[in-house]
């Protein structure tokens, strides 16, 4: 079963995790391998590539998009241009995701309904440790929030 695929295996669909929303799974890789069988592509993006590569190789997650230093805003455009598939969908967890969503031409689903849909589980609240939605301190929220204001004037 997919998020709303007319059928599994039809490719009709490009599903694109932000990092917070990976994380959120209970079996990530168990999600990945289901989303590939009726997605076309399915990665993760992040603001931190070097995040997004970490997580990949901690949890057996192969990203179908380059890692490269853009932001989540230029990774979406460039596989939104590059992706021959009908219909895209970024999965996330903030409001902000769902702006970059919106302004990048994607459909937005919150991972908890993505997962309600698919038949995924997430892990517990705070099974993910302090850093589970790239918290990682004042420093790290402090970079977020300008990061968003900043993203609010694009």
């Amino acid at each position: 079963m997919g998020i709303d695929a007319t059928d599994p295996g039809d490719g009709d669909v490009t599903l694109v995790f932000s990092l917070g929303a990976a994380r959120s799974l209970a079996d990530p890789a168990a999600a990945f391998a289901d989303a590939r069988r009726w997605s076309r592509h399915v990665g993760i993006v992040a603001n931190e590539a070097e995040q997004v590569a970490a997580f990949g190789r901690d949890h057996g997650v192969d990203n179908d998009y380059e890692l490269t230093n853009w932001d989540k805003w230029g990774t979406l455009a460039d596989v939104r241009d590059e992706s021959a598939a009908p219909r895209r969908v970024f999965v996330g967890t903030t409001r902000a995701d769902e702006r970059v969503a919106t302004e990048t031409g994607y459909e937005f689903l919150r991972v908890d309904e993505a997962a309600e849909k698919a038949g995924w589980e997430l892990s517990e609240p705070g099974a993910r440790g302090p850093d589970a939605d790239g918290d990682g301190g004042p420093l790290a929220r402090l970079r977020r929030t300008v990061r968003d204001a900043l993203s609010r004037l694009r």
